[in-house]
């Protein structure tokens, strides 16, 4: 069957998705695991629009930025089953793989840096092997936002989920508002100018 990224797309002009995974529930909010969702909500609020609208088992908001329609994303499906929300939206508007950008956390980046990838593996991260699954590639491209390794003893899921207080949610709400100015300069400027200004 053929790819419905492939397939004719009459009546809409180019798509971007931008998706930021998380989990709905209030108490992951502060989560490091949240970060996709607070650099999404930052761009709403940059763009002056609202994330509110249901569609596909996600949260989204749609604008324009140069001439492109934006659709920013929040699945509400729980982390490790974000595809089951990022693919029917991606097949709803003929959207390819490599105009998905997805915004998550990263065990392996040092706390605060955030990075673009073209494309890759998952990482050891549920949410972008959900997305990968769902979508059967792994083209399309991630911004990562660092939260380094967790302390000596304590276990991967329990790191990302826990609350974050004091200086860490500073540190991590200054690296969302980086990932958020990041993700304008790629609906702006394109992935290149981005990786360049913003990997360093």
């Amino acid at each position: 069957m053929t790819p419905f990224w492939n397939r004719r797309h009459y009546g809409r002009g180019p798509v971007r998705l931008v998706v930021g995974l998380g989990n709905p529930d209030r108490e992951y909010e502060r989560t490091r695991h949240n970060l996709g969702f607070l650099t999404i909500d930052q761009v709403a609020q940059d763009l002056g629009i609202m994330v509110h609208k249901g569609k596909s088992r996600a949260l989204i908001g749609e604008t324009r930025v140069g001439g492109e329609q934006v659709v920013l994303v929040k699945p509400q499906t729980y982390m490790n089953l974000s595809g089951l929300a990022v693919a029917p939206l991606a097949s709803w508007y003929t959207v390819e793989p490599q105009n998905i950008l997805v915004v998550c956390d990263d065990l392996d980046l040092d706390q605060g840096k955030i990075r673009f990838r073209r494309q890759g593996g998952p990482g050891g991260h549920n949410g972008l092997k959900s997305i990968i699954t769902s979508l059967q590639t792994d083209g399309f491209p991630r911004l990562r936002i660092g939260v380094g390794r967790p302390p000596h003893g304590w276990e991967a899921a329990d790191y990302v989920l826990q609350p974050m207080r004091g200086e860490d949610l500073q540190s991590l709400t200054e690296a969302a508002r980086r990932a958020a100015d990041a993700v304008r300069c790629y609906l702006e400027e394109g992935i290149q100018v981005a990786m360049n200004r913003y990997n360093s």
